[in-house]
């Protein structure tokens, strides 16, 4: 008559919000991003790296996905289970894609900016950009708890 209770799954934690695509709205991404992180107990690894990831994605939405009076819409899904966070950022320029900068020779002058892929592409496991219709995209990046030492 002892049944064991069944173990049921965590159920991932999901959150979104659309933001007005300034820099502002961009900044706000990143706060929230890393309040509601912390407020879900995940671990530090990965919100740190978050942070930086949601902060790149979030500023190229505000400075090249911007339409005026559209928003863009940050999406967060973590799986507890997997140790697995799914970051989200849609935008209503579907036309523009996000790349790599080209490569720079030696003379050049150092870039100042178009770095911000290259530390997406560093910290997260992958990324990807998928269409958003009628007319958006969203670019994913997904990020996985490194294990413990």
């Amino acid at each position: 008559m002892n049944k064991q209770a069944p173990q049921l799954r965590p159920l991932c934690r999901t959150f979104t919000q659309l933001l007005s695509s300034t820099r502002r709205g961009a900044r706000l991404a990143r706060l929230l991003s890393v309040t509601e992180l912390r407020a879900w107990g995940t671990p530090q690894n990965i919100t740190e790296r978050a942070e930086i990831v949601v902060a790149e994605l979030a500023a190229n939405a505000a400075l090249h996905g911007r339409v005026p009076g559209r928003s863009f819409r940050l999406t967060l899904v973590f799986d507890p289970s997997a140790g697995r966070l799914r970051v989200e950022v849609t935008d209503a320029r579907g036309e523009m894609y996000p790349r790599f900068p080209p490569p720079q020779a030696a003379s050049e002058e150092p870039r100042t900016s178009g770095h911000g892929l290259e530390l997406v592409t560093a910290l997260a496991d992958h990324w990807d950009t998928v269409p958003y219709p009628p007319s958006g995209k969203t670019v994913r990046a997904v990020l996985s708890a490194e294990p413990e030492e």
